[in-house]
């Protein structure tokens, strides 16, 4: 879907066969009715399981056999290979005979084409999306992976193959398209950014036009600053092996760029464009991070921030609320690699815990309270005392405080005092130390003293009135409700849609999206912690699922006591 949408070729690799249950008949078919229907096999295995031994390649009719890689043989073809071979290639002759009038006159006398005339169709067809090949084998076993890579070179188009590269003219709408040539004006994105210990910023990039030359100036349009290249380098693997120039379709790194990162276009200054930029998902699963030991806390701050340029799918936020470092990524696999660089690469070794909710507190009925604070220590004592009325707000509307003094009962120099009293009182919360929101507090009256009132003084008794006012008014605790799309293949929908009802999820709508069902529904925060590993198990890892916040509700009463008992524990242990 991704390549259709960027207008280019792509071809299917069916890999892990000798693994058990691996059956590529059955992944053939899961691939022709729910991704493709015009996908059709250029080889097919011989042997399944931990049988697997070669590879039958559909066009030539030949059948390999493998002992690892480089050590391959021809043998001959059994009949049920031979039928099920003769299958396909019927399937990949129509196909590539409908792409052309004078080759589908040709098959439709004679009932078949030649090997040569399949073979210089392919690519066309390939190209332009009239087939998808699919390939297999074993990565491991080394089974079907030199074809793998012929076909890569055979049929996988140059650059100069492909349609103009498409975009826009920095700070407009304007669309550009520079031809795919090594003389057209340079447009290169980088891909991806690595921070290396020995050489620093390392940014990897591909080439889509013209020729870029190591000791020369590039125009960064992302972020309209001009950046100093110095040696170029070709990678393959880990390796890399130093070039004058790289032109296009290559791929290629280079060190020390002082304001370039992941997604940026480096082009010519006198012809800029901006590409594309790459599109990453919404993250979805997130850990809470901090140092093992004591004293750590500035290096795992800069190991984050370095990971951060390396991996835009890495988000890292400081939830201050609850206190806590919140690491997010693309799953449990995405966040261990990440912890397990930040001990490798940074020194830094951390604890991980699933983040802590966002509770908050809120009060359902309007009262009034009195808040008083009198100190005597001998000398100047302390005076303040303080009358104010509370009130519910709508969800979202935060906090207000409003001053109603008349007459000059509270002087005007003791009011700031009163809202600091009732905001820092907020901030400690109530009924689980969550903080207090949507509540409008007025201040209506109350007195003073001349020689012994203070602004400290009003402070404390608002903290107190505060806290008195909650006790009457019915309190609640409110938690985070987020809006949810998971997208799965039709036959999980019952699956998926039981589990977040069972997570007290609200099921707002259903809506097909190709041969996929699109679930939408609003769900609890505190249920979704672990939700990617729940869809994956499900679903067998076929659904995908995005979230962000919608709106505050309140907590059932059975749910709300256990917060608050364990919130409540927490605090005495601490």
């Amino acid at each position: 879907e991704r390549a259709k949408n960027l207008g280019v070729p792509g071809a299917i690799y069916v890999s892990k066969l000798d693994r058990e249950r691996s059956s590529f008949e059955r992944t053939i078919s899961e691939i022709q009715e729910r991704l493709v229907g015009n996908a059709v096999p250029l080889f097919l295995p011989v042997g399944e399981e931990q049988s697997l031994k070669g590879i039958v390649d559909v066009i030539s009719g030949k059948t390999l056999e493998f002992e690892g890689a480089r050590n391959v043989r021809e043998v001959a073809m059994s009949e049920e290979l031979s039928s099920r071979s003769g299958e396909a290639k019927e399937k990949l002759t129509e196909l590539i005979a409908e792409s052309d009038d004078v080759l589908l006159e040709k098959y439709l006398e004679e009932g078949d084409l030649v090997s040569d005339e399949v073979q210089k169709s392919l690519k066309k067809c390939m190209v332009e999306g009239k087939l998808v090949p699919v390939l297999c084998g074993s990565a491991a076993l080394g089974v079907g992976i030199p074809q793998f890579l012929d076909f890569i070179m055979e049929y996988c188009p140059l650059p100069s193959e492909l349609s103009d590269i498409e975009g826009t003219k920095p700070g407009t709408e304007e669309k550009l398209k520079i031809p795919r040539k090594n003389d057209s004006p340079l447009t290169a994105l980088v891909f991806k950014t690595m921070a290396d210990p020995y050489v620093g910023r390392l940014n990897y990039f591909r080439v889509f036009s013209g020729t870029l030359k190591s000791d020369s100036s590039v125009f960064n349009s992302t972020r309209e600053k001009v950046e100093r290249i110095g040696q170029l380098y070709a990678v393959t693997g880990k390796e890399q092996k130093p070039v004058s120039e790289l032109v296009a379709g290559e791929l290629g790194s280079v060190a020390k760029l002082a304001e370039t990162y992941t997604g940026d276009t480096l082009c010519s200054k006198e012809n800029p464009v901006i590409l594309p930029t790459i599109e990453y998902p919404n993250p979805v699963m997130s850990l809470a991070v901090e140092p093992k030991t004591k004293g750590d806390e500035d290096k795992l701050s800069i190991a984050l921030s370095k990971l951060q340029e390396e991996d835009p799918m890495l988000k890292v936020s400081r939830d201050r609320e609850v206190g806590q470092t919140i690491i997010s990524g693309a799953g449990e696999n995405h966040l261990d690699v990440i912890v397990e660089k930040m001990k490798r690469k940074f020194g830094v070794d951390v604890k991980t815990e699933q983040p802590k909710v966002p509770y908050k507190e809120t009060i359902t009925k309007m009262v009034q309270s009195e808040g008083k604070y009198k100190k005597q220590t001998g000398g100047h004592g302390q005076y303040g005392h303080v009358f104010i009325r509370m009130e519910p707000l709508p969800r979202g509307t935060g906090f207000e405080f409003q001053d109603k003094i008349v007459g000059g009962v509270i002087p005007r120099q003791y009011i700031p005092g009163v809202e600091k009293g009732v905001v820092a009182a907020m901030n400690e919360g109530f009924l689980a130390g969550y903080p207090i929101v949507d509540v409008r507090v007025t201040l209506y009256d109350g007195s003073f003293h001349t020689v012994d009132s203070s602004e400290l003084a009003f402070k404390m008794a608002a903290s107190k009135a505060l806290k008195s006012g909650m006790s009457q008014a019915e309190p609640v605790l409110i938690e985070p409700i987020m809006n949810v799309e998971v997208i799965v293949p039709e036959q999980f929908m019952g699956d998926v849609i039981g589990d977040l009802n069972s997570k007290r999820g609200r099921i707002l709508g259903m809506n097909p999206r190709g041969k996929m069902q699109v679930v939408e529904a609003q769900v609890p925060l505190a249920e979704m912690s672990r939700y990617s590993i729940d869809l994956r198990s499900i679903t067998g890892g076929r659904g995908l699922f995005s979230m962000e916040f919608s709106h505050y509700e309140e907590v059932p009463e059975h749910i709300a006591q256990k917060i608050i008992e364990g919130s409540r524990k927490s605090q005495s242990e601490s």
